[in-house]
């Protein structure tokens, strides 16, 4: 039995705190700053809460003391008070963000650290670098990986398109933040919300557009080897028009606590969800240029005593999957460990990576 400490009670801590407590392998306790948000964790027994102010400098530091691990599914404008805590307290560290200033530091402190340092353990970034390395890994030179994501409402009933299912700062942050891409070779920064796209799967038609942090470490792994590489967050035709128009025009990407109280109280929240992802690798084998798709998609399901949504559930089965390989010694415990370092056949056969091999699944080949 490990004890693990989980730093925020929102949407995807309560489910990661459930499902580990619910293994049986964990002791699990529950920190944040919010009283109110502990009071309505939906876990089951045996889950420890504690209110801390999280940013405070040593506020952590003693739940911390003598833990196996800290799993950050907080805001991630509070990451890198938690690695910093984490290194403080020998501990290994896990995290979910799409920040790519809190990856950096979180890379710094793995130079000292005792303990594993392995950020962006969720979806994108996350399982999905795992999926286009594992790709990547069939060619003898690549030519191209297109990596595409998106947390999607099933029934869209509104201008844009969307449900909120995921944090509000954290999807605000992405469509803000400039994103990294290969472009002919070299490692280019891109704007955010440019460079939309269509596509269809399944008969439906999506839009795509760059958003940052997708790409996670994957850009440094594959610079010099790849002549593309770019993410692109999957939405419904339309989303990004009216995001643009608010974004830019409306100048709300310099205020963004004002957009976050327009989009919390003008968008609802839904259960009913599907993660879309589809990633596309193109390269040459044995002097033939060939091409091999990954697309998935994960609806919403029952977990336990709860139903769960889709972004619930492969966010926090991510996390859940790596933690679980660091336990049982298949991951390094020290330094800087990269999503793209973890084999995909391995994170499918992890008990919590499962319920990502359970969903509707097509993988193609051409």
């Amino acid at each position: 039995m490990k004890d693990v400490v989980v730093i925020g009670a929102g949407k995807i801590g309560s489910v990661v705190s459930d499902m580990l407590a619910g293994s049986g392998d964990y002791r699990v306790a529950v920190v944040d700053n919010s009283q109110a948000q502990l009071d309505a964790l939906e876990v089951g027994e045996g889950v420890a809460t504690h209110q801390a102010e999280i940013s405070e400098p040593g506020a952590l530091d003693g739940v911390l003391s003598g833990k196996f691990a800290v799993l950050s599914a907080a805001p991630f404008h509070l990451t890198t008070s938690i690695a910093e805590a984490a290194a403080r307290s020998g501990v290994h560290y896990l995290d979910l963000t799409e920040d790519v200033a809190s990856t950096r530091r979180a890379k710094e402190l793995a130079v000292t650290a005792q303990s594993a340092f392995i950020p962006q353990c969720g979806l994108a970034p996350g399982f999905i670098s795992i999926v286009a390395n594992d790709l990547a890994k069939r060619f003898d030179r690549l030519e191209s990986v297109r990596m595409r994501v998106g947390a999607l409402p099933q029934y869209p009933s509104n201008a844009l398109n969307y449900n909120l299912t995921w944090s509000t700062d954290g999807v605000i942050n992405e469509y803000c933040e400039p994103c990294e891409a290969i472009v002919e070779g070299e490692l280019v920064e891109v704007p955010p919300m440019e460079e939309r796209e269509e596509f269809s799967l399944d008969g439906i038609t999506y839009e795509a557009f760059n958003t940052s942090g997708g790409l996670g470490t994957l850009a440094d792994t594959l610079k010099g080897k790849v002549r593309t590489l770019n993410y692109r967050t999957i939405r419904y035709p339309g989303h990004a028009a009216i995001m643009k128009a608010l974004l830019n025009d409306l100048g709300l990407r310099h205020r963004r606590e004002v957009l976050k109280d327009i989009l919390e109280n003008a968008v609802p929240a839904t259960m009913q969800d599907v993660v879309v992802i589809f990633v596309t690798v193109s390269g040459y084998r044995n002097g033939r240029l060939l091409q091999e798709t990954y697309a998935n998609k994960v609806y919403s399901r029952q977990l336990g005593a709860h139903l769960r949504s889709a972004i619930q559930v492969t966010t926090a089965s991510g996390i859940c999957a790596v933690l679980d390989l660091l336990a049982e010694g298949r991951l390094p415990s020290r330094g800087f460990i990269r999503q793209e370092d973890i084999a995909l056949d391995v994170f499918l056969a992890n008990r919590f990576g499962r319920n990502y091999a359970l969903s509707n699944m097509t993988h193609l080949a051409a």
